[in-house]
């Protein structure tokens, strides 16, 4: 296990609290090479306050998303709690199929935890029309289970699923890791692709939850091309860290 300078801008400082502590948020990240872009949980420059890294060395997509490793249970609690000691004040990851070991990593430390953007699901679907799903865009459809919703209280909300990995080039650098430079203009039409079929197969579908973090750098893309609230990774660590960092209202 390692600490991670990523790519992007140097790690920023402007958000702060009234004692001028600076309040970072800690990403649990999996094992991985390619390039993150803008956008991305794992490129400094998405974020305008710290962000700390920890790399768990030996959780690829295939032993995360693919077999849902248990034997990783341990190294995700030791990343989480060395996050903690280093000062993070919540902590996420870099994979929303980590929404399966939830329960298990927010007990291990005493700050906020969120695993995955999959947390959002009950909130997003309380928003919408009941009779709307929530669209799920991740990884790996079949691999995304019961048991990943169960652990995000999501089981029993109404969704729709559409995976990634029949895409040539996420399949290739994401899944498979052949290769660790990405062709981003490749992977956006991949990724609009996949979004435009699932909104154009479930009309019924009322808003977005991106589970896949190597996806969040279009979601910009994919809420211009199907009319829908898109939620993901970045969205919910921005409100997470909006919390920790509340400010004095202003007079009018």
């Amino acid at each position: 296990m390692k600490a991670e300078t990523e790519t992007g801008a140097a790690s920023r400082t402007g958000a702060e609290t009234e004692t001028g502590r600076e309040v970072a948020v800690g990403v649990i990240c999996m094992d991985t090479s390619f390039t993150k872009i803008p956008g991305h949980i794992r490129n400094r420059a998405t974020f305008d306050f710290p962000v700390l890294y920890r790399v768990v060395e030996g959780a690829t997509a295939e032993r995360v998303v693919t077999q849902a490793d248990p034997r990783l249970l341990g190294p995700f609690i030791d990343a989480a709690r060395d996050l903690q000691a280093r000062g993070a004040a919540a902590i996420t990851s870099g994979c929303g199929f980590l929404a399966i070991f939830q329960r298990e990593l927010a007990d291990a430390v005493t700050v906020p935890l969120y695993s995955s953007s999959l947390i959002q699901v009950p909130m997003v679907a309380r928003m919408i029309r009941s009779d709307r799903k929530v669209g799920l865009l991740v990884a790996k459809e079949r691999s995304l289970t019961r048991r990943h919703l169960e652990g995000v209280g999501a089981e029993n909300v109404p969704v729709c699923v559409a995976g990634m990995e029949e895409q040539p080039e996420f399949r290739e650098v994401m899944l498979e890791a052949r290769r660790p430079d990405l062709d981003a203009a490749r992977l956006g039409r991949e990724v609009l692709g996949q979004a435009e079929r699932l909104a154009r197969d479930n009309p019924d579908m009322g808003a977005l939850v991106i589970e896949c973090t190597d996806l969040v750098p279009y979601a910009h893309a994919v809420q211009e091309r199907i009319g829908l609230p898109v939620f993901d990774i970045v969205t919910l660590t921005e409100m997470v860290h909006s919390g920790l960092t509340r400010r004095p209202f202003g007079t009018p």
